[in-house]
């Protein structure tokens, strides 16, 4: 399956989208100051009006953590290095801290808030891959 067969079959089962006012970057520019976030490909959806994917890395140092923060769309994020906790609030997901390992994926809805995303070792780096869909900007 290529990335954007994947980006179409999850935009497919992704019911609502909407852009929360004020945020910039995709992971909240404030809340990865720590972190380093690397934009992979932005594809607009032609089959949704309006909406695009955005494909990103996020590289955690040891022992690095980010603050609470809003995304703008729907995040489906994959752990392709170490480990990361994580907690999202908000309807329908956990509120529990959980470690996601290598392999590992978690979701967080449109307009759940990012807890906690930090890195689970102090001495090992960890880095995510991040599929967000939302509201293209400047629509």
């Amino acid at each position: 399956m290529t990335i954007a067969s994947f980006i179409r079959a999850v935009a497919r089962l992704t019911p609502q989208w909407t852009v929360l006012a004020g945020t910039t970057l995709v992971l909240g520019q404030t809340a990865l100051a720590e972190d380093m976030v690397s934009v992979l490909m932005k594809q607009r959806l032609a089959d949704m009006t309006g909406k695009e994917a955005t494909v990103l890395t996020v590289d955690y140092a040891p022992g690095t953590a980010s603050e609470p923060h809003v995304h703008p769309g729907s995040v489906f994020a994959y752990v392709l290095e170490g480990a990361v906790v994580a907690q999202v609030l908000g309807d329908g997901v956990s509120a529990e801290e959980r470690t996601y390992h290598v392999g590992e994926m978690f979701y967080e809805p449109i307009g759940s808030t990012h807890q906690v995303s930090k890195n689970a070792s102090q001495t090992e780096p960890a880095r995510l891959l991040a599929i967000n869909l939302a509201k293209k900007e400047g629509s």
